[in-house]
């Protein structure tokens, strides 16, 4: 392999500053995700999710191509794959926790 450089041999040539600048941009990359790049993070497949969601993996599919839901579904769809949603308004002086989006018992949000 001439003129060809492992990662590791490449990344232990970097600035400390190059390294802090890739650091953070993956930090912002891991704290923004679509759901389906969630749902592969956490290693899960559309088919699994469904099976805890008690959907086929064909329904998966459309509420991960949604640009819009309601926030019960999305909860639903966070819970499954093991976390758990919460709605943050950010203003200039701070964060607020939005916690009036409970679940209603027995009633479909679909």
């Amino acid at each position: 392999m001439s003129g060809r450089k492992s990662f590791a041999v490449l990344r232990s040539k970097m600035s400390p500053e190059s390294k802090a600048r890739i650091e953070e941009k993956k930090n912002l990359l891991r704290n923004e995700m679509a759901l389906h790049e969630l749902r592969e993070a956490r290693r899960l497949t559309q088919a699994a999710l469904g099976e805890t969601l008690k959907v086929d993996q064909s329904a998966v599919a459309k509420m991960e191509k949604r640009t819009d839901m309601y926030v019960s579904n999305l909860r639903r769809f966070v819970e499954a794959m093991g976390g758990e949603l919460r709605v943050v308004a950010h203003f200039p002086e701070g964060d607020v926790v939005i916690r009036n989006f409970a679940e209603v018992e027995g009633r479909s949000a679909d």
